[in-house]
């Protein structure tokens, strides 16, 4: 291992793109603690203490690596850009211009790129109104008698909108440059980051609320869920596919044979995201449309029911959503129509198998089989943390960072950046990491 990060240093090509990675890694963690104009700092650091518990806030927080709850300029994190992706990766299977600039290759992606820009523009304009208007009202610091914004006029408020919109687009041309010019996927690698620097925070949350026993045990069942998700996460079924040979001119081509890998977790992480937010949308909207210090009845089944982590009803909830989110993600990207059709194009068909509509049906009962595991895989990672909360009776005044949506993409993110820093190296006659 040390040799292999000896041999990434020694290579100068290599060491570049690190070196440049960690540098825009450095200017985003000094972007996510200064303060957006308008905003007290003094007031915020103060009603930041009150809410640091509170399951809804606490996950917000993680995501942004503690930008939130600190109203900084890079507030409205990474999430409308991740966002406006899926939903421009939904639509191509919707609206059939989308899917022809799908098919067009690397001109039609660059207008679908470009379409996923103004998207997020727009949806970090929505956030980060909706921010201020919480932060404004006291939805996000419900007990805090603090004044966060001391001039609360409409030009002020649109300049700190502007300055948190444009906050979401230096932290989108950061991920795209990390992208091109360094290591790894930008835009996951900042959603790593986010996630790896609250975990220090969150650690010592946990030893100072219970015994070092408790905190030992929390470790141990971090590693434990981390070398589990990492087990799966390579697990694959390899469909073998053979291509016929065929004559093009006086050569000969094809009569090669590989395979068709299908991951356990076909879907990744998305299906945890929009279960998780879609679990968390009733406490936002309970938090602006009442007083969270007297509380209706809406409110207070939100709090008992949804919100808290440690209930059975959000637990169960949250399984069922995970599951239904991973069938209809995969159905989604995964189309074993295409897959059948491109084969048939190339030639290539799977043993036993005749090319065209039977291949599409073989590759639909494979991806309905091996879906099944894999999504009560990914509804058994993440309800681990909210299940430790409901045996040890801590509830929503308890973070648990080291489960669930953390893990999967600290350890997705991680596996894939360690590969690319791999394939380089052995590109160079070096050994790798994962030997």
């Amino acid at each position: 291992m040390l040799s292999a990060f000896r041999s990434a240093l020694a290579t100068p090509d290599l060491r570049k793109k690190i070196l440049f990675t960690l540098m825009i890694v450095a200017v985003y963690r000094l972007g996510a603690v200064i303060p957006a104009p308008g905003v007290s700092y003094n007031s915020v650091q103060a009603c930041q203490a009150q809410v640091e518990t509170q399951s809804f806030y606490s996950l917000l927080n993680l995501f942004s690596g503690g930008a939130l709850l600190q109203l900084s300029i890079f507030a409205t994190g990474i999430m409308p850009y991740i966002t406006a992706s899926i939903i421009v990766q939904l639509l191509t299977v919707v609206i059939p211009h989308f899917e022809e600039l799908k098919k067009e290759g690397q001109s039609g992606q660059s207008k679908l790129t470009q379409y996923t820009r103004y998207l997020t523009i727009a949806l970090a304009i929505l956030q980060a109104t909706g921010v201020i208007a919480l932060a404004e009202r006291g939805g996000m610091f419900p007990n805090c008698t603090e004044q966060i914004f001391p001039d609360n006029s409409v030009v002020a408020m649109a300049l700190t909108v502007l300055t948190m919109t444009a906050g979401t687009a230096v932290m989108m041309w950061m991920g795209e440059l990390i992208t091109e010019r360094g290591i790894g996927n930008g835009m996951s690698l900042l959603i790593f980051l986010n996630i790896a620097a609250q975990i220090p925070a969150e650690g010592a949350n946990i030893l100072s609320q219970n015994t070092p026993v408790v905190f030992a045990f929390v470790c141990l069942l971090a590693l434990l869920i981390i070398a589990s998700v990492i087990f799966v996460e390579q697990g694959q079924r390899r469909i073998p596919v053979q291509y016929a040979k065929r004559m093009v001119g006086r050569r000969m081509y094809g009569g090669t044979s590989t395979y068709l890998p299908i991951k356990v977790n076909q879907a990744g992480v998305i299906p945890v995201i929009f279960g998780s937010s879609l679990l968390y949308l009733p406490d936002l909207l309970s938090n602006m449309i009442g007083d969270p210090n007297n509380a209706s009845g809406f409110q207070r089944f939100v709090q008992t029911y949804v919100s808290d982590q440690g209930s059975w009803v959000h637990i169960i909830l949250y399984f069922a959503l995970i599951i239904f989110f991973t069938y209809f993600y995969i159905t989604i990207t995964f189309n074993v129509d295409d897959r059948a059709e491109e084969m048939k194009k190339f030639g290539g068909f799977i043993p036993g198998i005749r090319p065209g509509r039977p291949t599409a049906e073989y590759l639909r009962f494979v991806l309905s089989r091996i879906t099944l595991p894999g999504s009560i895989y990914l509804g058994i990672v993440a309800i681990l943390p909210n299940f430790f909360l409901s045996i040890t009776g801590e509830g929503q005044n308890q973070n648990f960072p080291f489960g669930g949506t953390a893990v999967l993409i600290m350890v997705g993110v991680g596996l894939d950046t360690v590969k690319q820093i791999e394939s380089q190296l052995m590109q160079r006659n070096y050994e790798g990491f994962l030997r």
